[in-house]
């Protein structure tokens, strides 16, 4: 909902009778799932998430406008009036400028979905996540819960979600993923439940589950990213009862995929898969199915006018964080942030195409592998395991070519006749030998930097190991 515009009446009774009213019933056979979080949180997670491990996330929205410091530009600027937000203000706009002046600006010009599914293809991605509608409250689509403050009404004038829908479903091999912000900073009608402690539900009854359901029932999404939850609990939004209607009715039952952040105390806790924190990397193995959502951007989200070269990740760093991601069970959600004309700024655009670089040689010791026994090395450092138990084979990422061209392998065991070695995109058997105490030593080709398979990371496969 636009903050400062006239509003039609909210039909609230007729929401409240739609939502009350129970879903068509499901085709005999499949599992049913009551919405109680037992019960939701046993639902299988559908395998091909697990088998993707890489996503991008895409955060863009009014707040691309600006471009200053964060996507959290308006909280920042008007909730904490934090001095530098209020100085970029002062300074460059004129002293009556509302937030809600920027929906205008928020053109989308240079948009072209089907530049950006080319390009997420390319990345290697196995999935992407758009947010559809960050905590400002602007929807990407011609939302009929946000009158004058989405997409369609101003800006664009176009459905960016419809558009980047077909052109993924059209063009590439991604899952098509949506992010949805749960509450939004200065509704009035939020605002009014806040101030009640949530005693009341205006807020989420007429227009985050109307939206939620219309998202879900236009778009079908296959990731349903969940945040913000405003400091209300689950029961306020209703999350348990909207989630058994995605997992028992919705065109999406059978595939779509969950996070978290469904309400306050729920993060890592409840869900179809944890995200725990934003950039979340324990470094260790864990049972649950977990996420690990960062930026490129150090620092923000949304696109910063005011970023630095040293303010980016490099691919080398982006490398090293998949690995230790995929190692431990995660998935990695990799940000981008365009611009507000719609375009994908070149330094986003080399790190997307060099991930996919990168998983052309090494993609068979990522996708659809699980966790080994260790997730690293506990003597040499920076290297890390993972592995296809069926194929019997471990792999065995190293992020630093030893100058000896000599590797030091400390947790598998190999047998003298059985055990094989090969680094991938170079294809040949390598030598190895015992080590001295334990583990063995893996015997590298002497290749000049040109003749290396890649340049930022390199994967051996090892068959019949321990």
């Amino acid at each position: 909902m636009g903050p400062g515009r006239p509003r039609r009446a909210l039909p609230l009774l007729l929401l409240l009778l739609l939502l009350l009213l129970p879903p068509p019933a499901r085709p005999a056979g499949g599992p049913r799932y009551a919405p109680t979080w037992e019960a939701l949180d046993a639902r299988p997670l559908p395998r091909w998430f697990d088998e993707a491990k890489l996503g991008v996330f895409l955060h863009w929205g009014v707040f691309s406008v600006p471009a200053f410091g964060s996507e959290w530009f308006w909280w920042y600027w008007q909730g904490e009036k934090k001095p530098e937000f209020v100085k970029f203000m002062k300074e460059n706009y004129p002293p009556d400028f509302k937030y809600e002046d920027f929906g205008p600006q928020f053109t989308a010009r240079f948009f072209n979905a089907s530049q950006w599914a080319d390009l997420l293809q390319a990345s290697g991605a196995k999935y992407m996540v758009l947010t559809t509608k960050h905590h400002e409250g602007f929807t990407l689509w011609g939302s009929k819960y946000s009158w004058n403050w989405n997409a369609v009404d101003e800006g664009p004038a176009r459905d960016i979600v419809q558009e980047l829908a077909v052109a993924i479903r059209s063009r590439t091999d991604l899952r098509f993923g949506l992010y949805y912000s749960l509450f939004e900073w200065f509704n009035p009608l939020f605002l009014e439940d806040k101030s009640r402690s949530f005693r009341t539900r205006q807020f989420p009854v007429s227009k985050t589950l109307p939206e939620l359901y219309e998202l879900v029932n236009t778009y079908q999404p296959e990731v349903l990213w969940a945040d913000g939850d405003g400091g209300a609990p689950d029961d306020y939004w209703n999350s348990t009862g909207f989630l058994a209607w995605l997992y028992n009715e919705s065109p999406v039952r059978d595939t779509v995929v969950t996070n978290d952040r469904w309400g306050d105390g729920d993060i890592c806790k409840h869900g179809g898969y944890y995200t725990c924190s934003d950039r979340y990397n324990p470094e260790h193995i864990l049972q649950h199915k977990w996420e690990n959502c960062m930026t490129i951007d150090k620092v923000s989200w949304g696109y910063r006018r005011n970023a630095g070269i040293q303010d980016f990740f490099t691919i080398e760093d982006l490398v090293k964080v998949l690995v230790e991601t995929v190692s431990c069970g995660g998935n990695l959600l990799m940000n981008i942030g365009p611009t507000e004309d719609g375009t994908i700024s070149p330094i986003f655009e080399e790190r997307l195409r060099q991930m996919g670089a990168w998983l052309n040689v090494n993609g068979e010791a990522i996708y659809g592998t699980h966790p080994w026994k260790s997730s690293n090395d506990t003597v040499t450092p920076d290297v890390w395991y993972t592995s296809k138990p069926k194929e019997n084979v471990v792999y065995a990422f190293f992020l630093q070519w030893p100058a000896s061209g000599k590797l030091f392998l400390g947790q598998p065991k190999a047998t003298w006749g059985s055990t094989k070695v090969k680094l991938l995109g170079h294809g040949q058997s390598l030598n190895w030998t015992f080590g001295e105490e334990s583990g063995f030593v893996v015997h590298l080709p002497r290749l000049s930097i040109s003749q290396l398979p890649c340049k930022w990371g390199w994967a051996l496969a090892l068959t019949h190991v321990l």
